[in-house]
């Protein structure tokens, strides 16, 4: 067999590897072993000086960067349109081509457990496939168990009168009829969907663990069904872990003790359920009161010493006002993340009004991820796709107004369709940065007006990932249109990501490292 037979193999070997994941070989350097989408369980490693950080199976500081999508929650429905999309055929491949390694998965309690201690399975299996899906191309799942004003039974019953300015509430997503004990009180809601007499009763019995009709608490129910899920998924590396709750409703200093504790038993639950199906530990997210989002800060008491904890705030310091993202608010939620043993920081969701992105003189979203690289901190945006019949746009469409619709596609609500793409918003969330870096990151940094990334770190003993292959996203066209220049790392592999973008992958020596990727003749 002649050297040409041999490379030529080589090369058709390392095509064959990438194209499952979608990628295709570009340029000579050291073989992979394995494809740079590959994805091995991740753990936390906490740090109260430096600030905590994921690793994964090889060592590597893992950036977890992505979207949030709601195919699968349980929303009210308030008018005729769908509450949700479903995944596209093609939304893993836009998503992988935005450089995105992470997707926050809602999943509906009121789904999962229709009736007290009955657990819908086919629900589930539709989950695990969605899962399975996303980790083929390279995403991770965090399965988010989502809520938003308790769930949807609480909404107005029929010709419920309110006396105002209270109006009839609507319903929402999360809990099923069966856990929400509302005392029978109105459901009528004053100036913000928390603030109605129904859903605070409903709260008040989840965190007083209420017994239900069963005769088993509420509280005592969602802390099983947290582990009866994670057993579920257990030896699913694919799965990065889970957030235990969306934005709780604890606004109170007792509240918010309760949540502590309920967070405490969650973390026991979900811990018990993956030794008995012999998996692995995954990650566990956890979030502050709801009212994080709205005053950028406030965590919970501690409440475990799991080492695979994430504190995982929502950043919307201006998202909703239409102000500034402030550096301060993630110096915020670092000095939160410190004082609860220094786990790593992920923000859940963030996000703005997707027109500002079209503005020229609006920089939000590309200053809220350079913070994210600065902090090191994983960040996952609301939202992917958004239906018209979205409980947050009900309200709009009731009063004749045609609603505004977040995410990444535009959608006409006169008739919910899909009518493209927000090309503005997905040229700024199509950035550089490094999604997996041998031992640890120190520095990552996307110019978006030169198109270039610089990344350092260190790979050793001490911080592992001694040979381990950083792997970096750049979102040029093709190879042939960067150049990348290293130190302490091996001659690096440029892949390109079928969808667009480039993967660059190369093994650390071990000790400092550097790399610069760099955009031919400008952007």
């Amino acid at each position: 067999m002649g050297p040409l037979l041999v490379r030529r193999l080589a090369l058709l070997v390392t095509v064959l590897t990438f194209a499952g994941a979608g990628l295709a070989a570009c340029s000579s350097g050291a073989k992979p072993e394995s494809s740079p989408l590959a994805l091995t369980a991740l753990r936390a490693e906490a740090d109260p000086v430096r600030g905590g950080r994921i690793v994964d199976g090889e060592g590597r500081e893992v950036l977890l960067r992505g979207v949030n999508v709601n195919a699968l929650a349980e929303y009210w429905k308030g008018v005729d349109f769908p509450t949700t999309f479903p995944l596209a055929s093609d939304d893993t491949a836009r998503m992988r081509s935005i450089g995105w390694d992470a997707v926050r998965l809602l999943v509906s309690w009121s789904r999962i457990e229709p009736g007290p201690g009955h657990y819908d399975e086919a629900y589930l299996d539709q989950v695990a496939r969605t899962v399975r899906r996303l980790g083929q191309a390279g995403l991770y799942s965090i399965i988010d168990f989502h809520q938003d004003a308790w769930g949807p039974a609480t909404a107005a019953r029929p010709g419920e009168r309110c006396v105002p300015p209270a109006v009839p509430g609507l319903g929402w997503d999360g809990a099923p009829a069966w856990a929400t004990l509302d005392g029978d009180l109105p459901r009528c809601t004053l100036g913000a969907r928390e603030i109605n007499p129904a859903t605070m009763r409903a709260w008040q019995a989840f965190f007083t663990d209420e017994k239900a009709s069963d005769g088993v608490g509420v509280q005592t129910r969602y802390v099983a069904m947290l582990g009866h899920v994670a057993g579920r998924f257990a030896r699913s590396p694919e799965v990065a872990g889970y957030d235990l709750m969306n934005e709780p409703n604890a606004f109170v200093p007792a509240d918010n003790q309760r949540l502590a504790t309920m967070y405490r038993l969650a973390v026991a639950s979900i811990r018990r359920a993956e030794r008995a199906a012999h998996g692995s530990p995954h990650l566990i997210l956890f979030e502050p009161s709801a009212l994080f989002s709205a005053i950028g800060s406030g965590p919970p008491p501690s409440f475990s010493r799991d080492a695979d904890l994430v504190y995982a705030p929502h950043i919307y310091t201006g998202g909703f006002t239409g102000g500034p993202i402030t550096r301060a608010a993630f110096e915020t939620a670092q000095r939160e993340a410190r004082a609860l043993g220094g786990v790593p920081v992920l923000s859940g969701e963030w996000g703005a009004d997707p027109a500002r992105a079209s503005r020229p003189d609006d920089s939000y979203f590309v200053e809220h991820q350079q913070l994210q690289d600065d902090f090191r901190a994983g960040a996952t945006l609301w939202t992917w796709r958004e239906s018209c019949g979205d409980p947050h746009k009900v309200s709009d469409l009731r009063a004749g107004r045609v609603p505004g619709v977040w995410g990444e596609f535009e959608v006409d609500c006169h008739d919910n369709s899909v009518t493209g793409t927000r090309d503005a918003l997905v040229a700024q969330l199509r950035r550089g940065y490094v999604r997996a870096a041998p031992g640890r990151l120190s520095r990552t940094r996307w110019d978006p007006d030169r198109a270039s990334l610089e990344a350092s770190g260190r790979a050793g003993k001490n911080g592992g990932g001694d040979g381990a292959r950083l792997v970096a996203f750049h979102p040029a066209a093709r190879p042939a249109d960067v150049r990348v220049t290293v130190r302490g790392l091996d001659a690096p592999d440029l892949l390109a990501v079928r969808g667009g973008g480039v993967l660059i992958s190369a093994r650390a020596h071990g000790g400092a490292w550097s790399i610069r990727v760099a955009r031919l003749n400008g952007r």
